[in-house]
Parts: C-alpha cells; sequence; structure tokens
C-alpha cells in the first residue's frame, strides 16, 4: 500500500514562505512580552491523561487526542476492552491548551521559581475539532501567565503586553477590541434573576452564543428549556442596564443586592479606568455581560479581544485561582492571557502581510565537477558574506540555469552569482 501524502486531517504542511512569516510574527510577540519581564519556558505537549479529564478544560475535553498504553500496560487492559471501558486504554494524551500544563509545571518546580512567576509560553497545542477558517486540529497558542499575584495588576498588565502584541503586530488596522467580564457578575446575575443555582452551568452555555444568536436567541432558548418567563426576563433586564462602560459596571455593583456583583463590578471597573488612563495608547475596552468563556477552570476576571471583521476572539483568558491547589493542595492565585496565533496568521497572511528582508540573500551556483581547491576558495567567499550578515544559499549550476535563477529570485535572492572551472 503507498504511503499517504496528505497530511493528517486538521494538521497541515507549512511552506518555507509561510514559515517565514510565522516566525518573523511570533518574533514580535516574544519581543514584546520579554519587554515586560515575562521569562520563557516549556512544559511537554504530552500531558498525563488524569490531568486532561479533570473537569477544568470545559469542552475541550471531549477533543483530547489520546495516547494508548505501551507494551505490558496496554496488554494488561484487554479486560477492561472486552468490557468496553475503552478509557482504560489510555494513560496519557496531547494537551489541549497551555494552561493546565503550566498549572502542573509551577505546582512541580515552584521552590525555583521568582514569585510572582511571568510566564510565557508559545507553543502547539492539539483539539479534535472540526477544522475551519483560522482554526486547525494542531495548531499554535502564545501564554503569558502571572501566577502568585492575587491584584488585579496581574490583569492590567497583561491586558496592556497583549494588545501592546497585537498592536506591534499590524492588527490595529482591523480595529480590535478587548471585552471583559468577570465569573462572580455571572454567577450572581443567575443568582438575582431566580434560576436554580445548580443550572447556572447550563444557563451560562445558553448565554455565550449571544454573539451568534443574539438577545431574542437566548431568552427563547432559556425559555424552551422550561424556565420561569419571570427569571429570562430579570436575567435580560439585568443584560441591557449594564454594559460597555467602566461607569455601567460600577452602577451595577452599587444598583444590585448580591455581595459577590458588588466585589467583581469594582474590580473589572478598576481594571478599565486604569487600562483608560494610558495616555500614550489608545485601548478599546469595554465591558460585556454575557462574556462567559468556556473553560470550567476560571475563577474571576476574564476578558476576549475581538476582531469584528474575522468573525471571532483572537485572544482570550482570565483568572484560575484554583488550578494549582488541584495539584498541591493549596491555591495559588493565577491569571493568563492567550493569543490564538493561527487566527491572527490567518488575519495577515490572507491580506499581504509578508515578513521583512532583515538580510540580503545571496546565491551561489556553481558549476558541477568544481576543482575541490576552488570549490574550497568559494566556501570562504560564503564564509566571508555570512560574516558580514548576509544569508547565503549554496546550489550545484542547473542545466535550465535561466529557470534555476527565476526560481531564487522569487524566493527573494537579489544577489546570485555563477562559479565555473574556467
Amino acid at each position: 500500500m503507498p504511503f499517504i501524502k496528505k497530511p493528517v486531517t486538521g494538521m497541515r504542511d507549512i511552506l518555507p514562505e509561510e514559515m517565514e512569516l510565522r516566525e518573523h510574527l511570533m518574533g514580535i510577540i516574544r519581543r514584546v512580552y520579554t519587554s515586560y519581564g515575562f521569562s520563557a519556558m516549556e512544559t511537554p505537549v504530552v500531558e498525563h491523561i488524569e490531568n486532561l479529564t479533570s473537569k477544568q478544560g470545559g469542552d475541550n475535553e471531549k477533543l483530547i487526542f489520546r495516547i494508548m498504553k505501551r507494551g505490558e500496560k496496554l496488554t494488561g487492559s484487554e479486560a477492561e476492552l472486552r468490557e468496553g471501558n475503552f478509557d482504560a486504554l489510555t494513560d496519557s494524551g496531547l494537551r489541549y491548551d497551555l494552561t493546565l500544563p503550566l498549572a502542573r509545571y509551577y505546582a512541580n518546580n515552584q521552590a525555583k521559581l521568582q514569585k510572582p512567576f511571568k510566564a510565557l509560553q508559545m507553543g502547539s497545542v492539539f483539539r479534535a475539532d472540526r477544522p475551519q477558517r483560522g482554526r486547525f486540529r494542531q495548531f499554535t497558542q502564545c501564554d503569558i501567565d502571572i501566577l502568585g499575584d492575587p491584584t488585579n495588576l496581574a490583569e492590567k498588565e497583561l491586558i496592556l503586553a497583549t494588545t501592546e502584541a497585537l498592536t506591534e503586530l499590524g492588527m490595529e488596522k482591523y480595529g480590535f477590541k478587548v471585552y471583559i467580564n468577570d465569573r462572580r457578575i455571572l454567577f450572581g446575575m443567575v443568582k438575582v434573576a431566580g434560576f436554580p443555582t445548580e443550572d447556572t452551568e447550563k444557563i451560562l452555555i445558553v448565554l455565550d452564543k449571544a454573539d451568534k444568536i443574539g438577545p431574542e436567541g437566548v431568552d427563547e432558548e432559556l425559555l424552551s428549556m422550561g424556565y420561569d418567563q419571570s427569571c429570562v426576563s430579570r436575567l435580560r433586564s439585568i443584560l441591557d442596564s449594564y454594559k460597555d462602560s467602566a461607569e455601567s459596571v460600577r452602577q451595577m455593583g452599587l444598583d444590585i443586592d448580591n455581595e459577590d456583583i458588588k466585589a467583581a463590578a469594582l474590580n473589572v471597573a478598576d481594571i478599565m479606568d486604569s487600562i483608560a488612563a494610558m495616555k500614550s495608547r489608545k485601548i478599546d475596552i469595554c465591558f460585556d455581560p454575557t462574556l462567559v468563556r468556556g473553560m470550567g477552570y476560571y475563577t474571576g476576571t476574564i476578558f476576549e479581544v475581538k476582531v469584528e471583521s474575522f468573525g471571532s476572539s483572537v485572544c482570550g483568558g482570565g483568572r484560575y485561582d484554583h488550578m494549582i491547589g488541584r495539584f498541591t493542595g493549596q491555591d495559588v492565585p493565577a491569571v493568563g492571557f492567550s493569543i490564538g496565533f493561527e487566527r491572527i496568521f490567518t488575519i495577515l497572511s490572507e491580506d499581504g502581510c509578508k515578513a521583512p528582508r532583515e538580510a540580503e540573500k545571496i546565491a551561489f551556483i556553481i558549476e558541477k565537477g568544481m576543482d575541490p581547491a576552488k570549490l574550497g576558495e568559494i566556501f570562504e567567499k560564503a564564509a566571508e558574506e555570512r560574516q558580514a550578515g548576509h544569508q547565503v544559499f549554496m546550489a550545484w549550476m542547473a542545466k535550465n540555469k535561466k529557470f534555476q535563477k527565476e526560481g531564487l529570485a522569487s524566493e527573494g535572492y537579489t544577489d546570485i552569482r555563477e562559479f565555473f572551472n574556467k
């Protein structure tokens, strides 16, 4: 049977020109984040299956690429397989995001890490999702997280760093906007509206669809689930009364008799006020009471960055103060912001963005059968050019030299030199 040339569904090959742009864009993100004091670190792409299925990742836990046990461990699972327990065949899986592995990393290494720890992690994650524009089964995330700071200074710095990275990438021309909310506001609204507390997560799943089905669609779906009209109307009144500005969310904390909402509203308003006070940069930030974020691990502030022309978020994150405690037994405050690199790359590449040529590209094409001594001299010339900061490509001269030179020129080689035996 012949080998299959195409990549596995949802995966893709990356050609040199595209790779050049990817490396350039990731270099910008890395430079900006490093300037804020974030330290580069790395975790394995393979994670313990117990960690991945700990009910922290929301719907992403349904999309895990599982890895089968090996050798004797797999053989010992035959009885489980006969009983239909396929989960018993796996002991690990590919990570679906960078946050859960970071929490394990911190729990394992915290004695060696600065406090607070400002982590920068860029790498591949995997989800068995349906591929679509800007979404693949293997994709790159660019994360910054602050672990060990319980104050909202952490949120403020994450928003400043991420929006600066987006600006440096050239995303400002597409009109990106930061949306912010707090999980405590969401839980408080559901309680104040009179819904059963045990149904909160189901209600939030519906609310999370607001940007797709609209306010009427949210209300209709909640009514179709059997909830009382009075509860739906109260929730709708809150959602419509408090949105967009820091003044609005602050007023929500004053008007609604719920301690969690009061604390969260002041927190969100303070973050928005601090960001708005930046004189050197204008950051468009908006309170959105329908912002939910799907991950089960969020405990407080949540945020997203949306580009209207793209139709979905390009960045997202929030506070997850209890996750590290799942590993150590003691909670550590933590908050992170993630850039969905593939979506950013899709927007920029479709708009014709190219990586700048930082070094002159020189090509040496050499006649076949070149005398070894003369070839050594050519190697010396190439070494001198590289020492001068130039990129030098070397190849034997093709029969169709004209076609070869045209191909090199199309790849950005502006200086093509020919070497002959004469």
